[in-house]
């Protein structure tokens, strides 16, 4: 893209493959319409002075239409250039080169509508190797996209590309992208807007505006585009994340190398700004400008690496109409909570008249285990339009958030969510169950591997994560590959095992040995085999929440409670009318979850801990679901361009 580009062209005419067209044509011709337009070049020139705003944005209108929209039977066809590099970034007096997308971070929003095909081509143009996930899309016969490096594909080496292609079924509301290799998601990340099929309306009150706000890792570069800028504020997008002043890839390296936890994040941050609460970060403060009697739709995403998030807007009260991208009942609520890989939609309904004072939004973390962690706020600032004084001279209101380990506000806020059930929107939930798994989830301890050392984990050992006593492994050429060509001896086993080798008080006293075994082990299933699955939380160094994320497929939670699982009395009380669907659930902090999905998705598809150190440490496996009978229940062929390890 070449927009803004100062050169020698007539007023108001615009170069699109290499053939200008005047403003009146573009209005005509692409401004109401769509056109199977590929990959065009699309360059806005002003004749010799700088572009005016309205020039800008409409070249951006332009822009979006033509790189992005191609009309298409059932939908358009959206393309999207990731360029992966680098870029030197500061935050808190510190500055360092981080991986980015396009020299942006956030990266680039992906806009699209229920029913689109996305082409998105990813060029490594970094030393690192590089994969990309589209966390919480379905990849119905897609699975080759869906992204987790030496899952689903072999990364992208340096100096290589891959188009991810895939369609959006059945999908509307926020999710978000991101690495899925090693910590570099820490800076790889941005959103997913998933808007309505044209003409369908929101389950609720169409909203004034809509914003995007991102918890995520790292901090908006100098460069962060223009056309970026202009998609985050029309879709009010909020990240949540953390900053970390030392390279997150040697913070991971370290830890796995001494067994040890590794270094904690420095700050959160609020699409990317620590915020006025952190020394020298008073000016990397996210600030939003809201009008009085208006109501805004917020997306909220936790792209955080290792932390769940409260989250509160000081003397507002928030409308839960989303949760990972399914329509939820509404309900109102002044604090929620978000974990890593979730997203929600929150309606905020301003007052009536502009006060004359600002307001805190402030996001702190959900902290359960026995480790550290970053105890600190990070906050951005709310602002009416028309006050009477500066804002600089207006009181501040700050939020009250729960104490750090309040389980108890998590628990009932969870056990607010509902699907709407409704005639549009049913919860498809499986009522005849074809397999059900027990699953334990938590951490334990491996081996010291470093001759004539001691390792950091408790006892001289390393510290370690499992489900069902296996940690995970991952092969060095990926799974789904050795699957669709029949090379899977000596890459994977399908011997996963159902439930717990060895049973005990899951949720009591720890036993004795809490070392882990090791493997790359799947669990195959059918096509269409309908899963109930519990996973309960141990206690072997701690319990703790395991925010556990499901690729390839939608679940409902049925159930959830504390202590250890009772398979005869529990179900008796599963909800299998209004569920909650997501695709990342919160395993309790010393109790258990229960979901049910169905396996309509050939391919093989992770599920792992969203705290990423927990699944560095291995709290990760994988479902294989084989092909179905139909030729549309079946895996197609890899694309010619599927990276090679």
């Amino acid at each position: 893209m070449l927009c803004p580009l100062v050169q020698t062209y007539p007023n108001s005419h615009y170069l699109i493959n290499q053939t200008p067209f005047t403003d009146n044509y573009i209005q005509k011709h692409f401004m109401k319409k769509h056109y199977q337009l590929n990959y065009y070049k699309v360059e806005c020139f002003p004749q010799n002075r700088e572009m005016g705003a309205n020039s800008l944005l409409k070249c951006f209108r332009i822009l979006f239409l033509v790189l992005v929209g191609t009309k298409v039977d059932g939908g358009v066809t959206r393309h999207y250039t990731f360029d992966i590099k680098l870029e030197n970034v500061t935050r808190l007096c510190h500055t360092k080169s981080i991986v980015t997308v396009n020299g942006q971070f956030p990266g680039p929003p992906i806009v699209a509508r229920e029913g689109d095909t996305l082409l998105i081509k990813v060029v490594n143009h970094v030393q690192n190797n590089i994969s990309i996930h589209w966390h919480g899309i379905r990849q119905l016969q897609s699975g080759w996209a869906d992204g987790p490096a030496y899952v689903t594909q072999c990364p992208i080496q340096t100096g290589q590309s891959y188009v991810y292609n895939f369609t959006i079924t059945g999908q509307r509301g926020t999710l978000f992208w991101h690495a899925h290799i090693s910590w570099l998601r820490s800076s790889l990340y941005g959103p997913i807007i998933i808007l309505p099929k044209p003409n369908v309306p929101y389950p609720f009150a169409k909203p004034y505006k809509e914003i995007p706000i991102i918890f995520g890792n790292l901090p908006t570069t100098h460069i962060f585009s223009a056309f970026s800028k202009l998609m985050i504020t029309k879709y009010k997008i909020y990240f949540a994340g953390e900053w970390f002043n030392t390279d997150t890839e040697t913070i991971i390296s370290q830890a796995l190398q001494t067994g040890g936890g590794p270094n904690v994040s420095d700050a959160y941050t609020i699409n990317g700004l620590p915020g006025l609460l952190y020394n020298c970060s008073t000016k990397d403060t996210f600030k939003l400008k809201v009008k009085p009697r208006k109501t805004y739709l917020l997306r909220l995403i936790n792209a955080a690496l290792n932390d769940e998030l409260f989250f509160s807007i000081a003397n507002h009260t928030l409308t839960i109409v989303d949760a990972d991208a399914v329509y939820v009942k509404p309900f109102e609520t002044n604090i929620l909570l978000i974990t890593p890989g979730q997203t929600t939609n929150v309606l905020l309904k301003t007052k009536p008249h502009s006060p004359d004072a600002t307001f805190l939004m402030a996001a702190r973390p959900y902290a359960t285990g026995l480790g550290t962690f970053d105890n600190s706020t990070t906050a951005g600032i709310l602002h009416y339009e028309s006050t009477s004084k500066s804002a600089k001279n207006l009181p501040i209101f700050k939020p009250s958030l729960p104490p750090l380990n309040d389980t108890a506000f998590a628990t009932n806020f969870s056990k607010k969510l509902f699907s709407l059930a409704s005639a549009q929107y049913p919860a498809n939930v499986p009522n005849k169950i074809d397999k059900r798994f027990f699953f334990t989830v938590g951490l334990g301890t491996s081996p010291c591997d470093q001759q004539n050392q001691t390792c950091q984990g408790p006892n001289g050992t390393k510290l370690s994560a499992s489900i069902n006593n296996v940690s995970f492994i991952l092969p060095n050429t990926a799974l789904l590959q050795s699957h669709f060509f029949g090379q899977s001896n000596g890459i994977y086993d399908t011997d996963y095992p159902y439930s717990p080798t060895h049973w005990f008080n899951y949720t009591g006293n720890p036993p004795n040995n809490t070392m882990v075994g090791n493997g790359t082990k799947v669990m195959v299933l059918n096509f269409n085999t309908s899963v109930e699955l519990v996973m309960q939380d141990t206690s072997i160094l701690g319990a703790e929440s395991h925010p556990l994320h499901l690729h390839g497929f939608n679940f409902f939670i049925v159930g959830q409670g504390f202590g250890n699982f009772d398979p005869n009395k529990d179900p008796k009380s599963f909800n299998l009318v209004d569920p909650v669907e997501r695709n990342t659930v919160g395993v309790p902090s010393g109790g258990w979850v229960a979901i049910r999905f169905l396996a309509d998705n050939p391919g093989v598809w992770l599920m792992h801990c969203h705290l990423e150190v927990h699944t560095s440490w291995g709290l990760k496996m994988a479902w294989l679901v084989l092909d179905g009978k139909l030729p549309n229940q079946k895996l197609p062929p890899p694309p010619s361009d599927l990276p090679k390890c």
